[in-house]
């Protein structure tokens, strides 16, 4: 297939199936997903951000890191980068239509992914222990 068909046949979609191995929306998904993409969509729907801005308040993430995810947030039309004339170049990162729409769904699931940390280290901690005392007992 030539570049060409392939891309219209990108822009022809009207639905992505995730189950099916080449489907771009899965790419799409690894990117809104990702540790730092979904990070990085929840506080561009809060407020436009510099760069620093957002590498101070993800904590753990490198510049690089932070660079390519929101290079593959604007690939993919979720992010703005607007560069203002200005010396030294000043850089801001904002939200589209689609990528606020889309960080509002990431936003309700790490609502619930911080709602139920509890939950969820309880019933690790429970399967640690119970694999500890299995262990111990098989040892026997």
């Amino acid at each position: 297939m030539t570049k060409r068909a392939n891309k219209a046949t990108e822009t022809s979609i009207r639905k992505g199936d995730l189950y099916l191995a080449d489907c771009p929306s899965r790419s799409v998904l690894d990117h809104v997903t990702s540790r730092w993409g979904s990070l990085i969509l929840i506080l561009l729907l809060k407020r436009t951000h510099r760069f620093s801005e957002l590498a101070r308040a993800i904590g753990g993430v490198s510049e690089k890191m932070l660079a390519q995810s929101l290079q593959a947030l604007e690939a993919d039309g979720f992010v703005v980068r607007t560069v203002y004339p200005t010396v030294p170049p000043k850089v801001e990162y904002s939200l589209t239509k689609l990528g606020i729409s889309g960080a509002q769904h990431v936003n309700s699931l790490t609502d619930w992914v911080e709602q139920s940390v509890s939950a969820v280290l309880a019933h690790r901690n429970t399967r640690h222990l119970s694999a500890a005392t299995k262990g111990r007992a098989g040892g026997l």
